[in-house]
C-alpha cells in the first residue's frame, strides 16, 4: 500500500491538505438534488429520507476500474453534478459537509459489520454519522443499503416499526448496536462507539474494500434506491424489486441493464 495511492483514494495524514467545507452554491445545488430549496432548508429527518430516495447506494465504479476517491471536492462532483451515488464512504462522508454547512454538529464514526455468524469486521468498516450534541444526537446513515429510514435517537433501547422490519439501537458499555428485526427476531447490523473521526481516517479501509479480492465490493456491482413502498435494485445483472413486503427479480440482458440504469436511477452505464 503506497502513499502515492492513498493521496490518489483520498488518505493524507496531513489532514489540513483537504478541503472539509462546501462553498454556499454547493449547499444550495446540494439541496437541489436531493429536492429541496436552499431558502427553506428541510429537517434533518426530510434530508434523511430524500437521500435515501433519490441518491443510490452503488459500487458500480469498482466494477468500471475507477478508483472512488474521498475527497470532498470529488464527492461533490460526482454525486451532486454528475447525479451518481456512492457507498459508505462517499454517501455519508458528502452528506456530513452538508449537514455541517447548515449548521448541524456532526460526528463521522467508525463502525464493525456483523458478519452472518455474528463476527465482525475491522475498525473503519463502515462510516455513520452521529447528529447533534450530547442531549438530542441521532444515528444518520444514508451508505447502509436497506437499512432505517429515519435518524435514530440514540437512546439505548430504542426500537421502531419501519414498513416490514424493526429497528433498534442498544448501549453496551462504550459500545452502541444497530439491530434489525426482519421476522426473524433482533440482529446485529454493526456495533460503534462515539469517537470522532476524519473522513480520511477511513482511507487505507476504503482501499481495502474497492481492491481486495474478499471484498464484497469487489464480487458484485449493486446499485439501489429506497422507494416511497420499499426499494429497487440492480444486482449484478438482476433487477430486485420489493415492494409493501413482496419480492420480484428479473434477469437482465446487457441492454436492458443499461436502460434500467437510465431509467431507473438516472444513470448512464460507464
Amino acid at each position: 500500500m503506497t502513499s502515492t495511492l492513498l493521496d490518489v483514494l483520498g488518505y493524507s495524514h496531513d489532514q489540513h491538505t483537504a478541503r472539509a467545507a462546501l462553498t454556499s452554491p454547493q449547499v444550495g445545488a446540494y439541496l437541489q438534488r436531493l429536492g429541496f430549496s436552499a431558502h427553506s432548508p428541510p429537517t434533518l429527518a426530510q434530508l434523511h429520507l430524500a437521500h435515501l430516495q433519490r441518491v443510490p447506494f452503488e459500487n458500480l465504479d469498482i466494477g468500471w476500474g475507477r478508483p472512488i476517491r474521498l475527497e470532498l471536492d470529488h464527492l461533490y462532483q460526482k454525486i451532486v453534478l454528475e447525479r451518481r451515488g456512492g457507498y459508505c464512504y462517499e454517501l455519508n462522508g458528502l452528506l456530513a459537509a452538508l449537514l455541517e454547512a447548515l449548521g448541524h454538529e456532526v460526528r463521522r464514526l467508525s463502525t464493525r459489520v456483523a458478519g452472518k455468524t455474528g463476527e465482525l469486521s475491522p475498525a473503519f468498516d463502515h462510516l455513520a454519522l452521529l447528529v447533534g450534541g450530547t442531549q438530542e444526537a441521532q444515528l444518520v446513515d444514508v451508505g447502509f443499503g436497506d437499512a432505517f429510514l429515519e435518524p435514530l435517537p440514540l437512546i439505548d433501547e430504542f426500537t421502531r416499526l419501519e414498513r416490514q422490519k424493526t429497528v433498534c439501537l442498544e448501549q453496551r458499555g462504550e459500545d452502541w448496536l444497530y439491530l434489525e428485526d426482519r421476522g426473524e427476531g433482533l440482529r446485529v447490523q454493526y456495533v460503534f462507539n462515539l469517537v470522532p473521526h476524519n473522513l480520511q481516517d477511513f482511507g487505507p479501509r476504503n482501499l481495502c474494500q474497492q481492491t481486495a479480492p474478499e471484498s464484497h465490493f469487489t464480487q458484485n456491482q449493486i446499485c439501489s434506491l429506497a422507494t416511497p413502498s420499499g426499494r429497487i435494485s440492480l444486482s449484478g445483472s438482476r433487477l430486485i424489486r420489493s415492494e409493501s413486503g413482496f419480492k420480484t427479480e428479473t434477469e437482465l440482458s446487457a441492454d436492458e441493464y443499461e436502460a434500467a440504469l437510465q431509467e431507473l436511477f438516472g444513470m448512464a452505464a460507464r
